[in-house]
């Protein structure tokens, strides 16, 4: 008799309570697995930007290096420049068109817009054109090594720009690390065999520093408007930014 209702009771189906726990704890692990997932790829996708990144910024100074044919550039420097841009703008529309396939079209995606909008970026596309342009006249006085060093002065400028006029405050890890930056340019191009301080020529460090104030001026007026308006698809917004860049470049071009 005792086995009978110790069977009954077996086979009765779980309380109400410990059907809830074990769903819910199924839903938290089947959570933590997708959080995992998404972290995994956040980490890989990152990883793969970061990796493209230095491999363009360290090839860029070394192909238009090579470009030279007995110290100047047989072809318009113009002309390659409104391709970059051109490039860019191509590859902005891409990655939107793909943004409408998955997600659709709404208000933040959306390329109709209207002057109020978009006044603000012939500023920082003016800036790039002329960083842009610089960094071809730049290598009739330096060599690609001395480019590289040199171009290391444009996180010094975006650094002290940020904190200008953006606020941002920097630790003492960051200045020190700016400070280090700003010493080991200034170092790397010192010459010792020569009666010339410098072993690169006073006129290449000129336009270095410019470049270097005109690229961080134009990160820092990018990110200001990216941020006026954070909802905004940052394809539609380099979209602008890329079609001003053309439209400069095409001025240039008819104008030299």
């Amino acid at each position: 008799m005792g086995d009978a209702k110790y069977a009954k009771v077996k086979d009765q189906d779980p309380p109400v309570d410990v059907a809830v726990a074990v769903d819910a704890e199924g839903k938290e692990k089947a959570a933590i697995a997708t959080s995992l997932v998404e972290n995994a790829n956040d980490v890989m996708r990152k990883t793969a930007v970061t990796i493209a990144l230095c491999i363009l910024t360290s090839s860029q100074g070394l192909l238009i290096a090579l470009s030279k044919r007995s110290g100047h550039f047989n072809y318009s420097v113009t002309s390659a420049n409104c391709m970059v841009e051109m490039t860019k703008c191509l590859i902005s529309f891409g990655s939107l068109v793909g943004i409408w396939r998955t997600v659709g079209i709404n208000d933040d995606n959306r390329i109709n817009t209207n002057w109020q909008e978009l006044w603000v970026y012939p500023v920082p596309a003016l800036l790039y054109l002329i960083k842009n342009l610089m960094q071809y006249f730049i290598f009739l006085y330096v060599d690609a090594p001395s480019y590289q060093i040199l171009k290391n002065l444009n996180i010094i400028s975006t650094g002290v720009l940020y904190r200008i006029f953006l606020k941002k405050r920097l630790n003492g890890v960051q200045w020190s690390a700016l400070v280090l930056l700003a010493l080991g340019c200034t170092i790397a191009q010192m010459n010792n065999n020569s009666d010339h301080v410098l072993s690169t020529p006073a006129v290449g460090v000129v336009l270095a520093l410019v470049m270097a104030l005109l690229s961080g001026a134009a990160g820092v007026y990018t990110e200001m408007i990216i941020k006026k308006r954070p909802q905004r698809s940052i394809h539609v917004q380099n979209l602008y930014l890329y079609s001003f860049g053309i439209l400069f470049n095409v001025i240039a071009i008819f104008t030299y």
